[in-house]
């Protein structure tokens, strides 16, 4: 096989399971519905192999069940699981806040708080897509000033699982919002201390949400 046909088929299948996790995530593929490989394959426009590798995937994350010769599904919401997935998230981003904090600069503090402008703005309307993406936005700054790859590809893996219920259950905009301006506020003022502090207890409420 040719480098050019291995890339190729990476990105197939990094495609997939993109489109395939953010469905799940969104209650598209809902909780316990059965997935096919053949249908999801036509539907994306694409060959089985890719989406058949995505599948494994989602299923090494939590996010497919699968019973050999019977089917594919997609997994229940789990309390346990989405605690559990909450806690590793937890500790990654309290590791990047404390990392990064003396590392930021003015402008990663202002796109912080464009993100989270963004954030009150979205759920004071209801749109929770936009809030969710703007919180990923404000929380990716810290993560990308840390540079520990680790971190962040351990919160890439695990998120997924605490959206799908922060989705259902999302409600208190107003209350997460003001824990970001208190983290800003504390980025700002490169208080590494007060940072990790809030960031524990905006990721503590996440875990209380799973119950």
């Amino acid at each position: 096989m040719s480098v050019v046909e291995r890339v190729r088929r990476t990105l197939l299948r990094e495609t997939a399971h993109a489109v395939i996790r953010d469905a799940i995530v969104r209650g598209d593929l809902a909780p316990g519905s059965v997935v096919r490989d053949a249908d999801l394959a036509e539907e994306l426009g694409l060959s089985r192999s890719p989406v058949r590798d995505a599948l494994a995937r989602l299923a090494d994350e939590g996010l497919i069940g699968t019973k050999p010769q019977s089917h594919t599904r997609v997994t229940p919401l789990a309390s346990r699981e989405v605690r559990d997935a909450t806690a590793v998230v937890r500790a990654m981003h309290e590791l990047a806040a404390r990392t990064a904090v003396p590392l930021l600069r003015d402008e990663d503090c202002e796109a912080m708080a464009a993100a989270n402008d963004r954030f009150a703005a979205a759920a004071g309307t209801g749109d929770v897509d936009e809030a969710l993406r703007a919180d990923d936005e404000l929380h990716d700054v810290l993560v990308r000033v840390c540079g520990n790859r680790a971190v962040a590809a351990t919160i890439e893996r695990y998120t997924p699982l605490i959206r799908r219920l922060e989705r259902i259950r999302f409600s208190d905009g107003h209350r997460s919002a003001e824990l970001h301006t208190r983290l800003i506020a504390a980025c700002r003022a490169r208080d590494t201390d007060a940072a990790t502090e809030v960031t524990t207890e905006i990721w503590r409420e996440l875990e209380d949400l799973a119950d």
